[in-house]
């Protein structure tokens, strides 16, 4: 079923990406839920909206995005050099004569099975379908290992036949796009940045337009950081430098992915392993020095980020606020909520009210004691306090500050968590106030007690 207005979907027309024939830059971050626990995944994803992404990149099976967030679908058998076969189950190699990502009958019987299996559960959240999901991504680095030039064919092939009719994309480096692709006008071809350098150079955006020839321009895995080895130290990306880097892509009229912008952990036996030159076992944490950290708390790199995506996102006129949009009562005198004459005479039970008048003249406006919670009060959308003073000197006598100290004083709360917490946030503020009889000097503390156990004696 395809929805109003959902036609054309992303397109790869000669040097932009188009959504619906309007130009669409992309601004992805890569998070793969099967490393975030399911009660944080609304909480990364709401993030990098706030972050100024509009493009989220997910392994397979991840269904649950932010309103406003379009994804780009992998599919991916494999996943990449750190994850090279943890996606193949294995009992393909009882094979003894497997032959991983090839048209070897054994391997694309067992790929057709699982998409058999996969693509009915997915084929609705396509964006012509009213989904998220823009594109997808035909493997990844094939070329950069290619053993069978018929391959890539027949796995565009396998999708499209299984009523995939989004963009299909594929990702490598430059020799690797050579070897890796598929000829077909519904295929672009996207490149990495290469090598852990992080240089991201004009050569190297050279390269990827000659590559693309006449197709939009993508850095399709820009690295926020890297992964750690066992024995190895804790690899860590400068947030200046990378700034500088993603800018530069930018600047270029590209479109990038950062990966990672989340990393979160490698559970259970899911860490993989680099297996060039020397074989080395990656750690569980899968940290990354991403965008957001493995317990998905904000970076330098997110508000540095942040900071530029604003300069660049058009800002569009806000919808109608509620108050536009609510029902009008019209009456001579105020009317309590409770006898409004709304929701099928039932009244208010909750919430505000907004009362409004002209006032033709000045004067003094009192409440009578009508206001039993709480009200505030706008002069010509200009909010305008009470004159509180009055009040508090008739409530009781105001005393003068003595001249001596008279305390000490000290104040202390305890915040009790209770359930199970997820993310919990402190905001620690000191409050300054006197009673009666206060001194000139105040002293005060703002450590928290983060489960620890103070005993007095």
């Amino acid at each position: 079923m395809r929805f109003w207005g959902r036609v054309l979907g992303l397109q790869a027309k000669h040097s932009q990406f188009l959504l619906e024939e309007k130009p669409f830059r992309i601004l992805g971050g890569s998070m793969h839920y099967f490393r975030i626990p399911r009660e944080y995944w609304r909480d990364r994803l709401v993030k990098m909206k706030a972050c100024g992404l509009n493009t989220l990149t997910t392994g397979r099976g991840s269904k649950k995005t932010a309103r406003g967030l379009e994804v780009f679908y992998y599919y991916y058998l494999i996943f990449s050099i750190d994850y090279l076969i943890v996606f193949l189950p294995s009992w393909l190699l009882q094979d003894p004569e497997m032959q991983l990502r090839t048209t070897y009958k054994g391997f694309t019987e067992a790929v057709d099975s699982y998409f058999d299996n996969l693509m009915p559960q997915v084929v609705h959240l396509q964006y012509k379908n009213g989904g998220p999901i823009i594109a997808m991504q035909v493997e990844n680095e094939y070329g950069s290992y290619a053993q069978d030039q018929n391959y890539m064919a027949y796995v565009k092939q396998a999708l499209l036949s299984r009523n995939v009719v989004e963009l299909l994309v594929t990702s490598d480096n430059k020799d690797g796009l050579n070897a890796g692709i598929v000829e077909g006008e519904s295929t672009c071809q996207v490149n990495q940045e290469c090598g852990i350098t992080r240089a991201l150079s004009d050569a190297t955006m050279t390269t990827s337009e000659e590559v693309a020839h006449d197709m939009p321009t993508m850095v399709m895995e820009y690295w926020t950081g890297w992964f750690d080895s066992w024995g190895g130290p804790h690899n860590v990306f400068d947030a200046d430098e990378m700034l500088e880097r993603v800018e530069n892509v930018l600047r270029a009229g590209a479109s990038i992915n950062l990966y990672m912008f989340h990393g979160g952990t490698n559970f259970g036996f899911m860490n993989g392993a680099l297996h060039f030159n020397d074989y080395k076992a990656t750690v569980t944490s899968y940290d990354y020095d991403a965008v957001l950290t493995e317990a998905g708390d904000y970076t330098a790199k997110y508000f540095k980020l942040r900071k530029l995506f604003s300069s660049m996102i058009v800002r569009v006129t806000q919808d109608p606020v509620l108050v536009s949009v609510l029902q009008i009562v019209k009456s001579e005198y105020p009317i309590n909520m409770e006898n409004l004459p709304i929701n099928n005479g039932n009244g208010q039970a909750f919430g505000y009210t907004l009362y409004e008048t002209v006032i033709l003249g000045g004067g003094t406006l009192y409440s009578r004691d009508y206001v039993r919670d709480r009200a505030q009060v706008r002069m010509d959308v200009q909010e305008t306090a009470f004159s509180f003073s009055p009040s508090l000197r008739g409530a009781s006598p105001w005393s003068a500050i003595p001249d001596s100290a008279v305390g000490p004083a000290f104040f202390r709360g305890t915040l009790q968590v209770q359930y199970v917490p997820q993310d919990t946030f402190l905001k620690l503020e000191i409050v300054i106030f006197e009673e009666r009889l206060g001194g000139r000097i105040i002293h005060s503390t703002d450590l928290a007690f983060l489960g620890r156990v103070q005993y007095v004696t």
